[in-house]
C-alpha cells in the first residue's frame, strides 16, 4: 500500500518541481533584498529588519496552515476570522479566568511567578484547542455532511465574525497582562520571538509532511482521493486533519496577534484569509492539489512582507501592492497550469 501511496502522492517530478521552485523564490527574495537595501536607507536596519521579521511570521504560519488543505484540493477561507475570534477569546480569558487560576495555583504552594505563567499557558492552550475544534467542525461539514470546502468554511468566516463581536459587544478588549504582550517584542539570540514561532512550527510540519507516511498520504489525496481510496487511505481522516491543522496554524496567529496587539478584536484579522492563500500560492501550492511544500508559503509570505514594507518606505503608493501580488499569483499558477499540461 505505501508504495502505491507513494507514486500516487509525490512523485519526483513534483519535488523538483517544488526544489526548483523555492530556489527561484530565494533568488527573488535576495534580490528584493538587496535593491531596498540600495534604494533606501533604513531598509537594512536592525529595527526594520526586525519589524519585518514580526510581519512575515503572521502570515507565515496562516499560509502553512492553508496549505495542508490546499494540497488535498480544498480549501479554507475561515482562517482570518478564526484568527480575529481567537484574539478575542484568549484576550477574555487572560483577564477574566488565567487570574483565577494563578490564585489557586498559588494557594495550593506554587510560587507566584510560576503560578501567573502557568495560568497564561493554560488559557493559550485552551485557545489552541478551540481553535482545533473549528477545524474539526469544519472537517466533519466537508467529510461527513459532504459540504463543499468553500462553503463549510465561508459559513465560519460569517459566523465566527459575528460570535466574536456580540462577545465584544462591537469593542475591543485590551490585555493588560506584560507578560503576554511582551513575548511579541521580545528576542531570542537576537531573532524576534514571533519569528522563533514560525520554526517552531515549520519543523514538525516538515516532518509531517516531507518525512511521514501521512504527508504522503495528503498528497495521494489531492492528487486523486478515489485512488487513494482504493490504495488503502482513509481519505476522511487525512482530509480531516489537514483542516484541523489549518485552524490549529490560524488559532497560533490569532494568539501571536493579540500578543503584538495587546487587543481581542472580532475583525482584526479579516481579509488574512487571502494574504494566506496568496502566499501559499505563490509559494508554489498548486490549486489543484497534490503540490506543496512547507518553505514554499514560509517564502511567500515573506516575499509579500517584503513587498509590502519595502513600498511603504519608498512611498510607493500603497495600491501598486495589490497590483504586484495579482501579477505574482497569475504568473505562478499559469507555471503551474503549464507544468501539469505537460505531465
Amino acid at each position: 500500500m505505501s508504495d502505491t501511496v507513494s507514486t500516487l502522492g509525490a512523485p519526483k517530478s513534483k519535488f523538483e518541481f517544488s526544489r526548483l521552485l523555492g530556489l527561484t523564490l530565494v533568488g527573488v527574495l535576495l534580490a528584493m533584498f538587496l535593491f531596498l537595501s540600495w534604494k533606501t536607507s533604513t531598509f537594512a536596519t536592525p529595527g526594520n529588519m526586525s519589524n519585518l521579521a514580526r510581519q512575515g511570521a503572521i502570515f507565515a504560519i496562516l499560509a502553512l496552515g492553508q496549505t495542508f488543505v490546499i494540497i488535498t484540493a480544498g480549501i479554507d477561507l475561515s482562517v482570518g476570522a478564526v484568527a480575529s475570534f481567537i484574539t478575542v477569546v484568549v484576550a477574555m480569558l487572560i483577564q477574566s479566568v488565567a487570574p483565577d487560576i494563578a490564585a489557586w495555583l498559588a494557594a495550593v504552594g506554587l510560587p507566584e511567578a510560576a503560578a501567573n505563567v502557568l495560568a497564561l499557558w493554560t488559557v493559550i492552550l485552551a485557545s489552541l484547542l478551540l481553535g482545533m475544534g473549528i477545524g474539526a467542525f469544519h472537517a466533519f461539514g466537508v467529510v461527513k455532511m459532504g459540504l463543499p470546502p468553500f462553503i463549510i468554511t465561508l459559513a465560519t468566516f460569517t459566523a465566527l465574525r459575528g460570535v466574536g463581536l456580540l462577545m465584544t459587544n462591537g469593542s475591543t478588549i485590551n490585555v493588560t497582562n506584560d507578560v503576554f504582550t511582551g513575548f511579541s517584542r521580545g528576542e531570542f539570540l537576537g531573532i524576534p520571538n514571533l519569528f522563533m514561532v514560525v520554526v517552531v512550527v515549520a519543523v514538525p510540519a516538515f516532518v509531517y509532511l516531507h518525512l511521514s507516511r501521512w504527508g504522503r498520504y495528503l498528497y495521494a489525496v489531492g492528487s486523486n482521493a478515489e485512488a487513494a481510496r482504493l490504495s488503502g487511505v482513509n481519505v476522511n481522516a487525512v482530509t480531516a486533519t489537514a483542516y484541523i491543522l489549518s485552524s490549529l496554524c490560524a488559532a497560533i496567529v490569532g494568539v501571536m496577534l493579540a500578543s503584538r496587539t495587546g487587543t481581542g478584536n472580532a475583525t482584526q484579522a479579516i481579509g488574512f484569509e487571502l494574504e494566506a492563500i496568496a502566499a501559499s500560492v505563490i509559494g508554489g501550492t498548486s490549486l489543484f492539489g497534490a503540490v506543496g511544500s512547507v518553505w514554499g508559503p514560509l517564502l511567500g509570505a515573506f516575499i509579500l512582507a517584503t513587498i509590502r514594507n519595502g513600498a511603504n518606505l519608498m512611498n510607493v503608493n500603497s495600491f501598486w501592492q495589490f497590483i504586484i501580488t495579482g501579477v505574482l499569483i497569475i504568473v505562478i499558477v499559469y507555471a503551474d497550469g503549464l507544468r501539469r499540461r505537460r505531465r
